[in-house]
């Protein structure tokens, strides 16, 4: 069937494909497809299947010419392309495209040619030996009881305050509204049993400070002028008073840091000292996490800077739909009525999939870097790697790992963790081979946020 092949590469990652039919192929399509015709038209004056051939060609030659030709295309294409090397053979993302619109003639030899993107070829001559830097984050006690302060905070009792007068950190009850010169409330300002933290801010009028030193049952008037700059848009530069009522007090009763609270805690701690160890525990593992992270990113980023080539379009079209449908997910509404929302707010889906492109093609470079190299390192993973990393997600999700393991085996999903663990295992000794120099000492907090 095929007089001749040409290909040629092209930018980004895409190649064009020539193709060259022989005219007894060009003869034999057109004829056959010639022949099914005269069987199954029907034309007045003559019965089913007794059309002769002229005059089909004379009625419909044009068309069944072009479908011919369709259909040549494809059984071509497909013959050519299964002979072709791996890597001029076309990625699923996107279908060819063909070029022009070419017209065969039966019995004539017959091109084509049509443009499609492949797997980039990766140039990467060495990935062993990256320079990267590792953060030195110590934990100190002050780190230690800022999350223990947090875990008093979690086990706070509110109660009713006793004296009943506001003060910083009470939670608070009001009813408010705004009146004018003669104390008249203005209509649609009013709020009741508005509830907030003092010193928070978190509520409209920012009455946090005028409302201090009130007790419970008591109202004011609050005269207040807010600058030009305040963060309230309908509030900035004018001035308003507000009629405020505390309705109830409340306050936080932190619990003592003993024994007892460690037991209220959890089940698993008898001492405080326990508790306390559990929290240095949490927060190293927390720091060795992000230290990994930081150097996977540094190490990723020396690879990105090394190797060479480009990332087919549609390629990087799909990572963006499926950012897209990420995006659709979260924000829990149908696309057709998110899209109104994003006109509103002057952008569209192209805007969007534009601010996440860079980060798209860095993510999808990493990983087919990452894929280069696997190809060329042997990295085994073995049943018991599969097993405690399914362990890890039964933890996570809270199920047993006999659930967890068959909802995976159930959804063809072993292949993909066998994947994602051979890529954890490849980083891991990527950073043991790379050139680690110790960075400068950071405070956890400052590593942290």
């Amino acid at each position: 069937m095929i007089a001749e092949k040409k290909v040629e590469k092209q930018e980004n990652s895409s190649v064009k494909l020539t193709v060259t039919v022989n005219g007894e192929e060009t003869s034999k399509a057109y004829k056959d497809l010639l022949a099914k015709y005269s069987r199954e038209i029907q034309i007045k004056g003559f019965r089913k299947g007794k059309v002769p051939a002229a005059v089909i060609e004379k009625k419909f030659g044009e068309g069944i010419m072009q479908e011919a030709s369709g259909k040549l295309i494809d059984s071509a294409f497909k013959e050519v392309v299964d002979g072709l090397e791996k890597e001029e053979q076309p990625l699923g993302y996107a279908a060819p495209v063909l070029e022009g619109e070419p017209e065969m003639k039966a019995g004539e030899e017959f091109s084509f040619t049509v443009t499609y993107d492949v797997f980039p070829t990766i140039t990467l001559d060495k990935w062993e030996g990256v320079e990267i830097t590792e953060p030195q984050v110590k934990i100190l006690k002050k780190h230690e009881d800022t999350e223990m302060e947090k875990l008093r905070e979690q086990n706070a009792v509110v109660q009713d305050k006793e004296n009943q007068t506001v003060a910083k950190d009470n939670i608070v009850t009001i009813n408010y509204c705004e009146v004018d010169d003669k104390d008249q409330v203005i209509e649609g300002t009013s709020r009741e049993d508005f509830v907030f933290t003092v010193g928070t801010e978190q509520n409209y009028y920012r009455l946090d400070e005028e409302i201090k030193g009130m007790k419970v049952d008591k109202e004011k008037i609050v005269e207040k002028d807010y600058p030009e700059d305040f963060p309230i848009t309908e509030l900035a530069g004018q001035k308003k008073r507000i009629k405020v009522k505390v309705v109830a007090v409340k306050e936080r009763i932190l619990p003592k840091l003993d024994d007892e609270f460690a037991q209220d805690v959890s089940d698993d701690y008898e001492t405080l000292e326990d508790l306390r160890k559990a929290t240095r525990d949490q927060l190293q593992k927390r720091v060795d996490n992000l230290v990994k992270n930081k150097m996977t990113e540094e190490l990723l980023t020396g690879l990105r800077e090394a190797a060479s080539f480009d990332i087919p379009e549609s390629m990087i079209r799909q990572e963006l739909d499926n950012n897209w449908n990420n995006f659709i997910r979260q924000f829990g509404m149908p696309e057709e009525q998110i899209l109104p929302i994003l006109t509103a707010q002057g952008r569209t889906k192209e805007d969007m999939m534009g601010d996440w492109r860079e980060d798209s093609e860095k993510n999808l470079r990493s990983q087919l870097i990452l894929g280069y190299i696997l190809d060329k390192e042997t990295i085994e993973v073995s049943d018991a790697d599969i097993d405690e990393e399914l362990g890890k997600q039964a933890e996570m999700y809270n199920m047993k790992l006999e659930d967890i393991k068959n909802t995976f085996t159930q959804n063809g999903m072993i292949d993909y963790l066998k994947n994602e663990i051979s890529r954890t295992k490849l980083i891991d000794r990527l950073i043991e081979k790379a050139k680690v120099t110790k960075g400068e000492k950071i405070d956890f907090d400052d590593f942290v946020n």
